[in-house]
């Protein structure tokens, strides 16, 4: 039985061979993106990207509960030009594995510098993409609901006849909606664009993600009690959060000096929780 609460230093690639199958509850984890971090992590090359990340996320399958959930926060590079394809070939790569791609989840960046391309913009956004082992999965929709808004003292103020109905789709989609059901709600399901801006506080890691994105999914898919993996652990910033919110935590971290910071800030906050 693997322990949980726990760091181990190495390629999770080979680390996760001695994890139980079916044993983790959510997977939130950053992986070095194509030809980034390659003082840190050697980087890896978009064509050579989703070779070297099969063998890696087949092992994740392994791992993650029929119930589970694996959030990869992912985004394209430019090359020649042009946008590289390689998380496009991925995503398709991983569903032949077994994986059903279920949700595309966008993080967007609020402060995010203006670039000085001239034939492209900065990118204000990532993805994070969301894959399940089977279509029923763990999702405590409530725990991330969020004030409905301003445009309901004005749209639900006066309601015609067809907002009290599901009205057919006027552009002829099928689809309609019963707006009157919004009445007298304070609180509704967030969209799938989460508008965080990245972290600023921490100096020592090349590509810290803020602490808000993994408790906003470990709030969304997970309860108290249950196992959150981060397999590129970075900083430690996933299983920091975990621990603050009461889950156990388990990472992967191939970097010594990240590994270091990550068991210091753990220590840290294990301390505080006392």
């Amino acid at each position: 039985m693997l322990p949980n609460d726990t760091i181990f230093h190495g390629d999770c690639g080979e680390v996760l061979k001695s994890f139980p199958d079916n044993s983790v509850d959510l997977i939130v984890t950053s992986p070095p993106y194509a030809d980034s971090r390659k003082s840190t992590y050697g980087g890896i090359h978009p064509d050579d990207y989703v070779a070297w990340f099969l063998p890696r996320s087949a092992e994740l399958l392994r791992v993650l509960k029929p119930t589970g959930t694996f959030i990869l926060n992912i985004k394209e590079k430019a090359l020649n030009g042009e946008r590289h394809t390689y998380v496009l070939e991925l995503i398709l790569e991983m569903r032949r594995q077994g994986w059903l791609w279920t949700e595309e989840f966008v993080w967007h960046k609020k402060n995010a510098y203006p670039g000085k391309w001239s034939n492209r913009f900065r990118d204000s956004w990532e993805r994070c993409l969301q894959f399940n082992k089977q279509r029923k999965f763990n999702m405590y929709q409530e725990a991330v609901m969020v004030p409905i808004g301003d445009w309901a003292k004005t749209r639900l103020a006066k309601l015609s006849e067809t907002d009290k109905i599901r009205d057919t789709s006027k552009v002829g989609s099928g689809f309609g909606k019963n707006v009157s059901n919004w009445t007298g709600r304070d609180m509704v399901y967030p969209t799938n664009v989460l508008h965080l801006a990245p972290e600023t506080g921490n100096r020592n890691h090349s590509a810290t993600f803020p602490k808000a994105l993994p408790e906003w999914f470990i709030n969304l898919f997970t309860q108290e009690g249950d196992v959150v993996l981060d397999p590129f652990l970075g900083s430690g910033t996933t299983a920091i959060v975990a621990k603050r919110m009461k889950r156990h935590y388990n990472g992967i971290e191939l970097n010594q000096n990240y590994y270091d910071l990550a068991q210091r800030e753990l220590t840290h906050v294990e301390r505080l929780l006392l």
